[in-house]
């Protein structure tokens, strides 16, 4: 099996290339998928974010309130270092449980989607990692043109995210995103064999 992390600044496109490896064969592990699932109606985790956020976060059907707490937390890196304090173990503990699955699979490519993998410290969990890059002007255009972000808020969750130095010096292997779509699926089509070689080696 070949433990694979991937990661990219806000607007890289991450998620595109996270899709295109799974319809290749890699098994993913989404942590943003994930951290949804944690702080779901009934979890402890949504119980502990309301603990120190309040019931403001909340919607009126009792859901969390992604940009009510976005808002807040983006802007304040005291208070979005107290909601990875909650999110962060149980989307660990949860991404532990996936990997375990798939163990066993021979020539497994298990690709963990983290949006924060730099941030956190985790570069060194992995065998390889990638990272999907984009210019910053790439990056903002994207998120305000096609997610209809405003430009201020787009502007401080690039800020919140490592400099794209750090995620580049973390790299082993980069996927650059300046460009079309077809492009995109071209080199990670490439990278996807140069996984796949990787994890027969690693079975040996």
């Amino acid at each position: 099996m070949l433990r694979v992390g991937l990661t990219g600044g806000i607007g890289a496109g991450k998620s595109e290339v996270s899709r295109l490896l799974e319809a290749h064969g890699a098994v993913v592990i989404d942590a943003d998928r994930i951290a949804r699932e944690v702080v779901e109606p009934g979890t402890d985790g949504l119980a502990a974010v309301v603990e120190r956020f309040g019931t403001e976060v909340l919607t009126e059907d009792g859901r969390l309130d992604r940009p009510k707490l976005g808002s807040i937390v983006f802007r304040d890196p005291e208070k979005l270092q107290v909601l990875n304090s909650v999110v962060h173990p149980r989307v660990r503990a949860r991404s532990a449980e996936l990997e375990e699955q798939a163990r066993g699979r021979a020539g497994a490519v298990v690709v963990h989607d983290v949006p924060l993998l730099v941030e956190s410290g985790l570069a060194d969990s992995y065998d390889v990692v990638l990272v999907v890059d984009a210019d910053c002007e790439v990056r903002l255009d994207r998120l305000v043109r096609i997610r209809g972000m405003d430009e201020q808020d787009a502007r401080a969750r690039m800020a919140a995210q490592a400099r794209r130095e750090d995620r580049l010096a973390a790299a082993d292997v980069v996927i650059e995103n300046n460009g079309t779509v077809e492009e995109l699926r071209e080199r990670v089509r490439q990278v996807w064999e140069d996984l796949r070689r990787r994890a027969e080696r690693a079975d040996g």
